[in-house]
């Protein structure tokens, strides 16, 4: 008797099957993937097996579809210094611009070569504000000051910036956007947050993004002069779908940046980046997340710990909640070494699941 469960995630399909009785072995393997996939496109949560089909050994081989991308080489020998700014936030944007713009240059001054810029950076989180703050980048001619600051920062000062997230306002939506920037001020990339904050803990906070906001479609690798990165905004942290899906687009490093709460963030921040590095077999890659400082009078109170996680689970640098550039060293290096001594990649079981990017298939 087999059981097969297919978790659908917006760019994934993840097929999980258990067979019974115990000793019987998987005979998922024996269906071509083409046909897995074409299963997985029609939404269908059953594969049908002919009597006699063939009993296959279990391999690694089909468990990523298509084939996990390698590693690609870095300029350089792949040590980088980062830089991760807790900043403060005001209600008046054009003091965080100018604010923010100030702790970029003095990383760079630092030698930091990726700094990264904390989730809505330029306004205060609630849903009152983002309709207030947010910029139409898509816009010729538009008013978009926070964007055009990373853009010229950027250039002036030699560094990649992920440049945290801030309100986007596209064909009469609005986005939860990250921007981030070359070292020549161009535009990488940007990534709208795909897993929208709705949540209702009774007693401790009830917060809906989605009364102002719409979730991103799309997954967010970006080529940069300091290796391959991931992006996710805060909640995206939580689905692990998503850094499997990174990580087999051989990215080096996966940024959050993110303003976790009073409430989830004691219990789940440092948690859940050591997750995305560790936890479901996943990545073995670097993990950084980035928070605004802690204001005890707003409306929405940010956790901080900006912190970036090692291919180990090791901590490599955070902080506690006040307003810091935290500083913290990369070696590229290291995620060969721990993936020798630990190969998941060739442990995985294809014949017992699968999964699938939407995006690249």
């Amino acid at each position: 008797m087999k059981v097969v469960r297919t978790i659908l995630y917006r760019s994934t399909c993840l097929a999980l099957t258990r067979f019974r009785p115990p000793h019987a072995l998987n005979l998922l393997s024996s269906v071509p993937s083409s046909r897995r996939v074409a299963a997985f496109r029609s939404g269908r949560t059953s594969l049908h097996f002919r009597p006699g089909s063939v009993i296959r050994a279990m391999t690694s081989s089909g468990a990523r579809l298509p084939s996990t991308v390698p590693l690609c080489p870095t300029p350089g020998d792949g040590k980088y210094k980062i830089a991760l700014c807790q900043l403060s936030v005001t209600k008046d944007k054009v003091v965080n611009i100018a604010h923010a713009r100030q702790a970029i240059e003095a990383a760079a001054d630092e030698g930091a070569q990726l700094i990264v810029l904390p989730e809505m950076w330029n306004c205060p989180y609630s849903n009152d504000s983002f309709p207030l703050y947010a910029e139409e980048t898509d816009k010729q001619g538009a008013d978009i000051p926070s964007s055009t600051m990373l853009s010229d920062v950027a250039r002036k000062k030699g560094v990649t910036i992920v440049g945290g997230s801030i309100p986007e306002r596209s064909e009469g939506r609005l986005y939860n956007t990250c921007y981030i920037f070359g070292k020549n001020g161009e535009l990488k990339g940007k990534h709208r947050k795909t897993h929208l904050f709705d949540i209702d803990i009774p007693g401790k906070i009830t917060f809906k993004e989605s009364d102002t906001l719409t979730p991103g479609g799309e997954l967010t690798v970006v080529e940069t002069d300091v290796g391959r990165i991931g992006v996710g905004i805060c909640y995206d942290i939580r689905f692990p779908e998503m850094a499997m899906l990174y990580a087999a687009q051989g990215v080096h490093m996966i940024c959050y940046p993110g303003a976790f709460n009073m409430t989830t963030g004691p219990l789940h921040w440092e948690l859940l980046a050591k997750a995305s590095m560790m936890e479901h077999g996943r990545v073995q890659l670097y993990v950084v997340t980035c928070s605004p400082a802690r204001d005890s009078g707003a409306g929405y109170v940010a956790w901080g710990h900006s912190t970036v996680v090692g291919p180990f689970g090791e901590i490599v640098a955070t902080t506690e909640h006040e307003e810091k550039t935290v500083f913290g060293e990369i070696d590229y290096s290291r995620i060969n070494q721990i993936r020798l001594n630990m190969p998941l990649d060739t442990q995985r079981r294809g014949d017992l699941y699968c999964l699938v990017d939407q995006e690249r298939k």
